[in-house]
């Protein structure tokens, strides 16, 4: 009885055609509804790989603990521009900035990895470690959704960089290179995690 109703209803139309497309509809919209309404909107960019929480980071120049002294400002003129340039943060000078990116250099040092006969180094790694703490404007930690442990010590990151000083290669271009690479480590633990 329901086909010949809905065959003298609907025309020529099969009754098995117009459940088919029936049944799509109602999954078009179901699938409309899942996506629309459950997940958070798509972002892409930059901006998507960090937080939309903090638009402006205070960068003080870097502690240094070293004897070398000229580390803490190179560090963060590196850390700055990376900042600039890899994120959608402005780095400002306030220090009421949304959040603060604290930077102490603690170790600096070269290792000889391989030496001459003469016990001449011929190959060296330049190593730096700092400790980073990025609290937001209330004091908490920002950094504690990364690989750190959630505790109140800063995270702390070691980098190295090898170097022959036979090639011509010296211990100012090794720590220019770590600290290039300090500051890009840096700002990658600035990233939200997914």
């Amino acid at each position: 009885m329901t086909a010949a109703w809905w065959s003298r209803r609907s025309g020529s139309a099969s009754p098995r055609r117009v459940s088919r497309v029936t049944l799509g509809a109602w999954a078009a919209i179901a699938a409309v509804a899942l996506v629309g309404g459950a997940c958070a909107p798509y972002q892409f960019g930059a901006r998507a790989l960090f937080r939309d929480d903090i638009r402006t980071v205070h960068v003080p120049i870097a502690r240094n603990d070293t004897f070398r002294h000229d580390l803490g400002p190179r560090l963060t003129e590196a850390v700055v521009r990376q900042i600039e340039l890899r994120t959608p943060y402005k780095v400002t000078g306030d220090p009421n900035a949304d959040s603060t990116l604290r930077l102490r250099v603690i170790q600096q040092g070269k290792s000889v990895l391989t030496e001459a006969s003469s016990d001449d180094p011929r190959a060296l790694d330049a190593v730096v470690g700092v400790s980073v703490d990025w609290i937001d404007r209330r004091g908490g930690p920002l950094l504690r959704d990364q690989w750190a442990l959630e505790t109140a010590q800063a995270t702390q990151v070691i980098q190295s960089s090898r170097f022959v000083p036979e090639a011509g290669q010296s211990i100012q271009t090794a720590m220019q290179e770590t600290i290039d690479d300090l500051a890009d480590r840096i700002v990658s633990q600035m990233e939200s995690r997914w």
